[in-house]
């Protein structure tokens, strides 16, 4: 998977366009991405992508970064044997791309 664009609210990813939040995995794209909470990620917002056991989890907070991610809940995935990288969602997406083809997914929230 790669991402060709990214700006407030639109992904294109793999050349189909999205106007929800995603979660990118190797093999398909699930969207729209909804959170319980929604701009505090919490583990059972996550429980598709902790199965697939990823190397590298790439958090997306948001154009402005806005998606609080708690310490605690980095702390437990990365006791889970995940590398968690969160930052705001333009940085995610050039991280996720410098990633592509290595055990990676992304959990990329577009808009605030």
């Amino acid at each position: 998977m790669k991402i060709d664009y990214y700006s407030f609210g639109k992904i294109v990813i793999n050349g189909k366009t999205y106007s929800r939040d995603v979660i990118i995995f190797p093999d398909r794209v699930f969207s729209p991405w909804w959170r319980k909470e929604g701009h505090l990620l919490r583990m059972e917002d996550l429980v598709d992508a902790v199965k697939e056991k990823p190397g590298v989890l790439v958090i997306g907070q948001g154009f402005s970064g806005l998606m609080s991610v708690p310490r605690e809940l980095v702390d437990e995935l990365r006791s889970m044997g995940m590398e968690v990288l969160t930052s705001g969602t333009t940085e995610a997406v050039n991280t996720f791309n410098k990633l592509a083809g290595k055990s990676v997914i992304a959990a990329l929230h577009l808009t605030c």
